[in-house]
């Protein structure tokens, strides 16, 4: 029976067999549309790509516009993925090498890192890949990434932003206080919206932009006062900067006039987690209040030996009338 189209949960399904006798292949699957010409076409398109398969195997047929789409179909996560189809488009995933994912890397992200041309760029390529890899689509990929600078993140601290608050307007100096004190990006601080923001309860909504996820962040009183002084701004967000170009000039200028060490927005962040694993909290609850994918990328990043000689004594301090919160607290004295 060749395929056909019937309709389950509002959208165009197919099912049916393709292929000669002998070689004929069952397949069923959704066709992601409500329209019946779309998908109509799209099963037109499945089954002569099946009959160019059957002689050459998938791989000579399967575009990356086609695996980046199958990648999607799958629930994956497409993060970054829209400018690297736009980039291919139709070209068979075959014809893709090595070499060409560096070079759109390179080209899409000319003035980024190589951590970030990795990450926007050649990370999510290679995923797509090699998820129709494993289902026998074409053949996998592994791209050598691009060799990145490990240079220390310098982290704020409360007394830096408070200095830098200072010199700031009210809106940048919020924008700070916020990323230092609830891990947020810079990006996601720039994206909040004061529906995201409840004073009385004291959250924000913080809308990942790394995972494509969502956290409720505690707002500590200080960052309340603060927001709750912000003069709000039609069709603006909450700190009412569009994008990082946007406060750029502002940031530089405020840090100039404060007369602090030159740190990037980006610096807030990396004193959220510093200072509270320096406090003693562990390295999976930070991880889960700042939105980081893995305790692991956390310590990686942020867990700097701290090198105080004396910090073994804590092996032997006993008290008989201790509690674990006087042994936290002697922790945090000797860690300062």
């Amino acid at each position: 029976m060749p395929l056909t189209l019937y309709w389950r949960g509002g959208v165009y399904h197919y099912r049916g067999t393709v292929g000669p006798r002998g070689k004929r292949k069952h397949m069923r699957g959704s066709c992601y549309t409500s329209e019946k010409d779309i998908a109509t076409r799209q099963i037109a398109e499945l089954e002569a790509n099946y009959w160019k398969g059957n002689f050459d195997g998938p791989g000579a047929v399967l575009t990356f516009r086609q695996a980046a789409a199958i990648y999607r179909g799958a629930g994956k996560p497409d993060d970054f993925l829209t400018p690297i189809e736009n980039h291919f488009k139709d070209t068979l995933v075959k014809d893709i090498s090595k070499g060409a994912i560096q070079m759109m890397a390179r080209e899409l992200y000319p003035n980024c890192t190589a951590a970030s041309q990795n990450r926007l760029g050649i990370t999510p390529a290679q995923a797509v890949i090699n998820f129709c890899a494993d289902s026998e689509l074409c053949s996998p990929i592994k791209v050598p990434r691009f060799k990145e600078d490990k240079k220390v993140k310098i982290p704020a601290t409360l007394a830096w932003v408070e200095a830098f608050m200072t010199e700031a307007s009210d809106h940048l100096g919020a924008f700070a206080l916020f990323m230092y004190l609830t891990g947020a990006r810079p990006g996601e601080a720039i994206d909040l919206q004061w529906d995201d923001v409840d004073l009385t309860e004291r959250t924000a909504l913080i809308r990942e932009t790394k995972q494509s996820k969502e956290r409720v962040s505690n707002l500590p009183a200080p960052l309340v006062a603060a927001l709750a002084n912000l003069p709000r701004v039609e069709g603006r967000g909450v700190f009412v900067y569009k994008s990082n170009d946007d406060l750029d000039s502002a940031w530089d200028a405020a840090i100039e006039r404060a007369k602090i060490k030159r740190l990037t927005p980006h610096c807030c962040r990396h004193g959220f987690a510093t200072d509270l694993l320096r406090r003693g909290v562990d390295v999976i609850t930070v991880a889960w209040l700042g939105g980081w994918k893995d305790a692991g990328q956390v310590l990686r990043t942020y867990g700097h030996a701290n090198k105080n000689p004396k910090l073994n004594d804590l092996l032997v301090t006993h008290n008989e009338h201790s509690n674990q919160g006087v042994a936290d607290k002697a922790l945090i004295h000797l860690v300062k």
